[in-house]
């Protein structure tokens, strides 16, 4: 899916249309968190502003299991495992763990993680009917919610945490590149 048809939510070869109009905003999303850190060191990587910040490395990471946490719910339709748990730990949750666990990563590490868990997503989706993004079961205290929804919300999240990121870059006084 190069940069073809970059600024276009429309049918992409693959996907089913809903899927294309979602999987246009989730690649538009990442392209432009991607130009933000592309070009960042490990030490630019592992700033942290104070002792309970999130480090962009960090917040990369989180992007990743915030991915990760919605294939398991919603792809294989089920609640976490002990094991899920601690896959996608300390990156899901952040905090003083994540601190201490994410850090002295390249920005390569990152950018393969990204890119494997949105192929997975991506491969999925062309699996599935559009009727599959609009089935609705309760979530965050009992309201009903659709799929749709859940993965507007994954790109809802990176896009939060490419805000903090530009923050971060600011802070440290790192420019474009």
């Amino acid at each position: 899916m190069g940069n073809q048809g970059l600024f276009l939510i429309d049918q992409k070869e693959g996907l089913s249309l809903e899927f294309s109009k979602l999987a246009s905003m989730m690649k538009y999303t990442r392209l432009t968190t991607l130009a933000e850190v592309r070009d960042l060191t490990v030490d630019e990587l592992d700033f942290l502003i104070n002792d309970e910040a999130n480090s962009i490395g960090m917040l990369l990471a989180h992007m990743v299991s915030i991915e990760k946490a919605y294939q398991i719910e919603t792809f294989e339709d089920r609640d976490f495992t002990e094991e899920d748990i601690r896959m996608l730990n300390p990156a899901l949750e952040l905090g003083e763990a994540a601190r201490e666990q994410i850090k002295g990563n390249p920005i390569e590490y990152y950018l393969e993680e990204l890119e494997q868990t949105r192929k997975k997503t991506l491969d999925t989706f062309q699996t599935l009917p559009d009727s599959w993004l609009f089935e609705q079961a309760p979530y965050w205290g009992g309201q009903p919610m659709n799929k749709y929804f859940k993965w507007f919300h994954v790109m809802e999240d990176e896009l939060n945490h490419r805000g903090q990121i530009r923050v971060i870059k600011k802070l440290m006084g790192v420019s474009e590149k």
